[in-house]
């Protein structure tokens, strides 16, 4: 067994027993599909009760750091995405970050994966990109559809640059970013649709081209042209809550 214990004497001890081990998985200590010891055996690792260890297990497997195959055996692993992403998307929305604070970040890393995406997709992607891209103009005036799709579209260009600090970076951001056009709906829809439709087209013919530069340019044009809407809608400096509330 690969985890070490050692005494704790604090106030809120189950934080300790928590931050404790995550500090071994994070270290390298602790590997992912590792079984963790039972409840009982960390009380006395740690001297205390298993209620507290217990409360320590509870917040690490809300980080994602843990999780249960049996009711019976706790293993490591890393967090799942899905987790981070709609974690971090929340604690934004709490915040109070507005659709500025948003496009502004997304202004760095959208164009920054459509590049990246442009030198890295393989072909099997490339077609998984069209096929979402023409699920997004089959959706006509399903606003709801469109906006999920709008969403994918962009995650998956994330996703084929492999890289996972962009991943993890911009994918909070383009959740509530993405998703407030429902917000904007009400005033720009039909001609926002059409002028995403076309971006989305010219993106997507620029990666699958390989052309680093163009797909950047696209990219940097279709958050330009949301923002645009955004404006329009007289949202820039408004709370993302609303979107946030879709995560």
């Amino acid at each position: 067994m690969s985890l070490k214990g050692r005494q704790l004497k604090v106030k809120y001890a189950y934080y300790q027993v928590a931050d404790e081990i995550q500090r071994q998985i994070l270290d390298g200590s602790i590997k992912p599909g590792e079984k963790l010891p039972g409840e009982v055996e960390l009380a006395e690792m740690f001297g205390v009760t298993r209620s507290t260890v217990r409360e320590g297990l509870r917040q690490l497997e809300n980080d994602g750091l843990v999780h249960r195959p049996t009711p019976r055996r706790l293993e490591v692993c890393h967090p799942q995405m899905e987790t981070l992403t709609t974690r971090a998307s929340r604690a934004m929305a709490l915040m109070g970050v507005s659709f500025r604070d948003l496009w502004q970040v997304a202004m760095a890393t959208e164009p920054l994966a459509a590049g990246l995406a442009a030198g890295l997709i393989t072909e099997e992607e490339k077609t998984e990109l069209r096929a979402i891209h023409a699920e997004l103009v089959a959706a006509d005036d399903d606003l709801e559809a469109t906006i999920e799709l709008d969403t994918r579209f962009h995650s998956f260009i994330a996703e084929s640059t492999k890289n996972r600090v962009l991943i993890l970076a911009r994918e909070p951001v383009a959740l509530l970013l993405y998703r407030g056009f429902a917000q904007l709906a009400p005033v720009v829809a039909e001609i926002a649709i059409q002028r995403q439709i076309e971006a989305h087209s010219h993106i997507l013919e620029a990666i699958c081209a390989g052309d680093e530069d163009l797909a950047r340019t696209w990219a940097r044009r279709h958050i330009v042209d949301f923002w645009k809407a955004i404006q329009k809608a007289g949202l820039a400096d408004s709370v993302a809550i609303k979107s946030a509330e879709q995560v």
